[in-house]
């Protein structure tokens, strides 16, 4: 149910048996992986950090939306899994996550989730918010979305706004910032969406 490789199954197993009394650390720091080693959370500076804990959250299957500094266990479980006993992820958190974000929302929400997450809990209409794809401009002139480097883009995207920590109200403050900074960002083709584009 997990989806993990067998040698990869007894330490998951027993992480998640032991869910509700494992030691716990902030959850910047619990996480590993592309997005997260992009993030290098562990070498910001105290004010970056204290900034990620008032307004970053991270999304997660078993607990919801956490602050990014919110001490939680080491688990397994994925957006998609399904568990025996429960409904579907989606059935079990969507409208909570919802009116988490509704209650949690700052000035603009800058939503860097996979679709998977955003499947478990919309950012709520009437809440100024904005979806980041990663994107490559091609040499023929199209746009491609990109998969590894999304993660490690966001992530950079992330370290990069705790170091800064503007204050951003509207996607177009969120876009000149970008400028300022170095990045390039631009309306996306759908409502509601930004492009963060690199060079893939």
């Amino acid at each position: 149910m997990l989806k993990l490789p067998q040698r990869q199954r007894p330490a998951a197993i027993a992480d998640n048996a032991a869910l509700r009394t494992a030691p716990t650390m902030a959850a910047m720091d619990r996480y590993t992986g592309v997005l997260f080693d992009a993030l290098e959370a562990g070498s910001l500076e105290p004010a970056g950090r204290a900034w990620l804990g008032r307004n970053a959250f991270i999304h997660t299957a078993p607990f919801g939306p956490v602050r990014a500094n919110d001490e939680i266990p080491s688990y397994r479980l994925a957006a998609g899994a399904s568990l025996p006993g429960l409904p579907p992820l989606k059935r079990v958190w969507a409208s909570a996550v919802t009116e988490a974000l509704a209650h949690e929302a700052r000035p603009l929400v800058i939503d860097l989730r996979s679709q998977a997450y955003v499947a478990l809990g919309p950012v709520p209409p009437g809440v100024a918010s904005t979806y980041i794809r990663v994107v490559t401009d091609q040499a023929d002139g199209t746009t491609r979305a990109l998969n590894h480097f999304n993660k490690k883009a966001k992530g950079a995207l992330t370290r990069r706004l705790a170091e800064e920590r503007p204050v951003l109200r509207t996607t177009g403050e969120l876009i000149e910032w970008a400028e300022a900074a170095g990045l390039r960002m631009r309306s996306g083709a759908a409502d509601g969406e930004t492009e963060l584009v690199t060079d893939g």
